[in-house]
């Protein structure tokens, strides 16, 4: 395992404080931050995932997801281990909350790797705690053409994440829910993640959102509206991902969505004025992306795939601009 000094600390008094998320953890001497991967050694800061890859796969852009980011491309996904939340409902704990085996990749072997697709995607478990490799492989895949994405819970501080937007193409940022959710079931003091998105926006790069809908969590229709209503006033135009929840690691007595709340969440959300509506984790029935202008059918997806795709030049056919990147 490569230890390389982190970014974003300070020296405090019996310790070092990091600032790459909103914990701020105070760390002592040989002992680790939270996410489990970053630790004091004689009074530096040491990322001990650099290059440490657990897991990788060439995804469909969709899978992200992303619907409005290089449809029907495919991107090299890589993740890591580790943590800054411990969400009772992660569907990758093997990866973000135990320390699994990992291989050491260097950016260039990633870029090599990522070839023959379109681009890199930092994904799996969350992508902030590998800052440091994360942004020497998006600068690199940057300068071979590549476009690079960010799958995260936007729980990273604001000069970490401008410093990153430079070299990341888009990402897809998951809000979770109220103070309530995060501090009981994601385990972290609350920080609103929509500054993130809003930072995002604001420097020109593609953002979508996700909302996982757990029942009882961040299912009710005042909770739904609340989460419209800040997206709205960020951008009406920024995609929004209602997802499914399946009972999994510590909440397998939670019962799946019910399609009744998806669709409620569905119907608020362009009741609110957005634009862009879809709902994951549901198969059987298309995603379709429709004109905001005109209401026309302008991409059909089955599943991951793309059977239809009427959007010319960023254009839909009655002469409307769609918020999409290639």
């Amino acid at each position: 395992m490569m230890l390389k000094e982190a970014e974003f600390y300070t020296h405090e008094k019996n310790g070092i404080r990091c600032h790459l998320c909103p914990r701020e953890c105070f760390i002592p001497e040989s002992k680790y931050g939270f996410c489990g991967v970053r630790i004091n050694k004689e009074n530096k800061l040491y990322t001990e995932i650099y290059g440490e890859v657990s897991s990788f796969w060439k995804d469909p852009i969709e899978k992200k997801p992303l619907y409005h980011f290089y449809p029907g491309s495919t991107a090299f996904s890589i993740g890591t281990v580790g943590c800054n939340f411990a969400c009772d409902f992660c569907q990758n704990y093997s990866i973000s909350q135990e320390k699994a085996f990992t291989r050491y990749f260097s950016s260039r072997d990633i870029v090599e790797m990522a070839k023959d697709t379109e681009g890199i995607a930092f994904t799996y478990n969350e992508p902030t705690i590998w800052y440091e490799f994360m942004y020497e492989t998006a600068k690199l895949a940057k300068e071979n053409g590549l476009y690079t994405v960010m799958v995260t819970n936007g729980y990273i501080n604001e000069e970490p994440l401008k410093k990153l937007i430079e070299y990341m193409d888009a990402f897809n940022i998951d809000v979770k829910g109220d103070r309530k959710f995060y501090e009981k079931l994601c385990h972290a003091p609350f920080y609103d993640v929509f500054r993130s998105v809003r930072t995002v926006f604001e420097n020109d790069r593609h953002i979508e959102v996700t909302n996982l809908i757990i029942p009882g969590w961040n299912d009710k229709k005042e909770q739904i509206e609340e989460i419209c209503d800040k997206l709205y006033e960020i951008s009406p135009e920024i995609p929004i991902h209602f997802t499914r929840f399946y009972p999994h690691y510590r909440m397998k007595n939670t019962e799946p969505t019910p399609m009744e709340t998806l669709e409620m969440a569905e119907k608020i959300a362009k009741e609110r004025g957005l634009y862009y509506v879809y709902l994951g984790n549901v198969w059987g029935r298309p995603d379709i992306t429709y004109c905001p202008g005109c209401g026309r059918e302008l991409i059909k997806r089955i599943g991951f795939d793309i059977v239809e795709n009427k959007v010319k030049d960023g254009h839909c056919p009655c002469g409307k601009k769609i918020y999409m990147k290639g």
